[in-house]
């Protein structure tokens, strides 16, 4: 008897630096496209299940840093493979217990049309559930970055506003952000394509460990004003 070929699911690879897909979805705040975002940054994470623990968190977390995210021009949409009626006890119920309400949409992914677009099932975690993932989309819908949890480990939101200061401050300056930076740190200046900038570089008053890397200071402490 001959073993049957295992074909592998084709998924789409997302890539950075390129159109995010587009989608309708129903959402716990009605009908929404990406598309009407356009303009906005927008931060589309996914979560395993409703009424589980450690989403429950995320949620809270989430929603406490929105008003922050906001300042800076981003929109936040949630997804998990739940029902928009699901979804909508799970809200009221975190709103009952930590007195946190929920003010992004929460798609209803219940046919994985989204999550499978996006690549968030991962069938070594779970075939039902998708795993923890953030998407970063800039004003151009152009993917800009991508995170991936698994399902048992919650997200630091502090690193989530921390990525978005850093992905507006390089896009605004022109620049490039070091390991660990933060709001008022020094920046990279970007690295001298030929011989000659080289040289002048090193004479431009940057403070320079060698030609290759030169930091300097912003004259704001943050891209948004």
């Amino acid at each position: 008897m001959e073993e049957k070929e295992e074909v592998e699911e084709k998924r789409p690879l997302l890539r950075l630096g390129e159109k995010a897909p587009d989608f309708e979805a129903v959402t716990t705040h009605g009908k929404i496209r990406l598309s009407d975002f356009k303009g906005k940054w927008v931060i589309l994470f996914s979560h395993p299940a409703d009424f589980t623990p450690v989403c429950t968190t995320e949620f809270v977390g989430f929603a406490q840093i929105n008003d922050e995210l906001v300042k800076r021009n981003v929109q936040l949409i949630g997804l998990s493979i739940d029902s928009t009626f699901s979804h909508i006890a799970w809200i009221r119920k975190i709103k009952e217990l930590f007195g946190i309400t929920i003010p992004f949409p929460v798609i209803a992914d219940l046919d994985m049309k989204v999550a499978n677009l996006f690549g968030m099932i991962h069938p070594g975690e779970s075939t039902t559930a998708a795993v923890r993932c953030v998407f970063v989309i800039d004003p151009e819908m152009k993917l800009r970055a991508m995170i991936y949890y698994p399902i048992n480990v919650g997200r630091n939101m502090q690193e989530i506003l921390r990525l978005i200061d850093a992905l507006q401050t390089a896009d605004k300056y022109k620049v490039a952000t070091p390991a660990n930076w933060k709001p008022g740190d020094d920046v990279i200046v970007l690295p001298p394509a030929t011989q000659e900038a080289a040289e002048k570089r090193l004479q431009e008053g940057y403070e320079c460990i060698d030609w290759f890397l030169c930091k300097k200071k912003l004259s704001t402490q943050s891209p948004n004003f």
